[in-house]
Formats: structure tokens, sequence, C-alpha cells
């Protein structure tokens, strides 16, 4: 191969979205980095052991529990003046700001095995993936159609856009007292106000995705005698799938971030059920948990989706 070649297959990739690839080694990498940089920051370097042997010793000869995380040996350091002013130690952040990998951990095997006040990891888990499909599901079968029908009419366009611009804007979280008044406490409210979180989101995704359709291929489409109904389903809803995927993956963030909110109208079980109570007895480990799990939770639904777009839409990037 020429020097020629080589110059024309590596401009021609350049500036080729279909090209782009997420590596596996580069994710691989970031989360490394995530990890080390979270044990940096939190770790105590130069902290002599003594001290904690102390504590331990004490611990032992009183009866109580001698495993102490960082967060309870420092608040008794603290408390009980033992700690030595003068001793030279690095903590960049303190385990009473951030928990440690090693607090997160053992608050992560405490919560599977014995669950958080008497209700079990995996049924908040549940609690709160079910209410955001939920959510997601009805957002977008009423989202979708509404944007398609803005795409195609100028009747609809009219009267629905005053609508979604005036209520686009208004935060979910805003409307949270108004929800838990109208709907009632608990899954009454919290459903309904991740149907308004995504809703918006997926109306303007499809809306988007039928006016970017090109009109090449609608003439092209009539000239070979294609029906209106052809002209939906073989056309433009295949050429707004990109835009509403699109839409389907920025509602599934906004979603899980009004999550939390919406799990504080009264709800018992959820994540942000069981974050919102660790708030209260001052339980880091446990909210950073619950907020990792959230994180892992969303990163394999977009997986999904992800997988979803590649099958359905191969086209993507591709002219």
């Amino acid at each position: 191969m020429s020097k020629t070649d080589r110059s024309d297959r590596k401009t021609a990739a350049f500036g080729d979205s279909s090209s782009v690839r997420s590596l596996p080694f580069w994710s691989v990498l970031s989360a490394v980095v995530l990890i080390l940089t979270w044990w940096g920051l939190t770790t105590a370097w130069g902290f002599p052991d003594e001290f904690r042997d102390q504590f331990q010793a004490a611990a032992l000869a009183d009866g109580d529990d001698p495993n102490l995380s960082d967060r309870e040996f420092f608040q008794q350091c603290q408390r009980d003046a033992v700690c030595d002013p003068d001793t030279s130690y690095t903590q960049f952040v303190s385990p009473l700001i951030f928990p440690s990998i090693g607090d997160t951990w053992s608050a992560a095997g405490e919560l599977v095995t014995e669950g958080y006040r008497n209700t079990a990891l995996r049924t908040h888990t549940w609690a709160s993936l079910w209410r955001v499909m939920r959510g997601l599901f009805w957002g977008s079968l009423i989202g979708i159609p509404v944007g398609l029908a803005m795409g195609l009419s100028s009747r609809a366009r009219g009267f629905f856009d005053t609508i979604v611009e005036a209520f686009r804007p208004i935060p979910p979280l805003a409307l949270l007292p108004l929800f838990t008044l109208s709907f009632g406490l608990g899954e009454k409210s919290a459903v309904p106000l991740l149907v308004f979180a995504s809703i918006w989101i997926m109306i303007i995704a499809a809306r988007s995705g039928i006016r970017n359709a090109q009109l090449s291929k609608v003439r092209a489409a009539y000239s070979l005698g294609a029906s209106k109904r052809q002209l939906l389903t073989k056309v433009l809803i295949p050429n707004a799938l990109p835009e509403i995927f699109t839409g389907l993956r920025v509602a599934l963030g906004v979603s899980w971030g009004t999550l939390v909110a919406a799990e504080l109208s009264g709800v018992q079980e959820g994540l942000g059920a069981m974050i919102s109570i660790a708030k209260n007895f001052s339980r880091l480990d446990v909210i950073v948990v619950g907020i990792v799990i959230i994180a892992l939770l969303g990163v394999l639904m977009d997986v999904l989706l992800r997988f979803l777009e590649a099958v359905l839409i191969p086209w993507r990037g591709k002219g």
C-alpha cells in the first residue's frame, strides 16, 4: 500500500462516526483510574497503627466490636482526643466527609446479608428499577406518538408546541409537592413524576427525528408509489429511530436523577428511600453504596439500549 493510499484511508476514516468504537481497554482504564483516585483520596498516609490498636484493645476489654470502620475510628479519635495533634499524616478526604473503599465494601456486604432497616437490598434495588422502567415506558408511549405527530402535522405542531415549550423547562423536582398533594404519597406520586421527567425528552427526540428525514428519500418513496402508511413505516419512522434512541438514553439518565427525589414522598422501599434514611443516621457508606448501585444499573440499561440500537439501526452513521 502506497503512502498516498494510507493517507486517503486515514482521511476517509477521520470524521466518520461509523468508524468510532468504544475500546474496552480504555473503558477499563477509566474505571481503574476512578477506583485508584477514590482509594488515594480516602486513605490515611502515615497514620500510626498504634492508635487503632489502642481502640481495638479497649473495645475488646469493654466487650464492644473491635472492628471499627474508618469513619467510626476517626469519630472516636476526635471525641476522645486520643489522636496526637502533632502526629504527621495525610488524608485528602476525611472519612467523615466521604467513605473509603474499605468502609463502602463492608457496608455493601452488610446490606447484602442483612439489608437495611428490615428491608433486603434486592428489594430496594428492584423497587427503584421497576419505577424507572414504568416511568420511561409510559413517557415513551405517550411522548413518541406526540413527537411524530408534531413532525408530520402543522396542526399538531401548533397545538402541542405551546404545551411542550411551557412544561419542558419545569424541573421535575419543582412539581414534587404538587404531585404528592394530587396523587398521594409513595408509589402514586413517584411514578407520575418519572413520567413527567421523560415525556418531554421523548417528544422532542421523535419530533427531531421526523424533521431530519431527507426530502429526497420521501420523494423517492412517493415516486415508487408508496402510500402514506408505507412512507411512515418504511421511511420516516426508521429515519427517526436514531433520534428516538438518543432521547431514550437521555431520558434514562434524567429518570435516575429524579428517582431519589421521587422516592422521598413517603416511599419505604427503593434506593432513593434507602439513601434518604441513611442520611438521617449519617451513614455515608450506605449512601455511597446506593449511589454506586444506581450508577451500575444506569450503565447496564444504557448498554442494553446501545445493543438494541445496533440491532435495529445497523445503518446509523453510514449515510
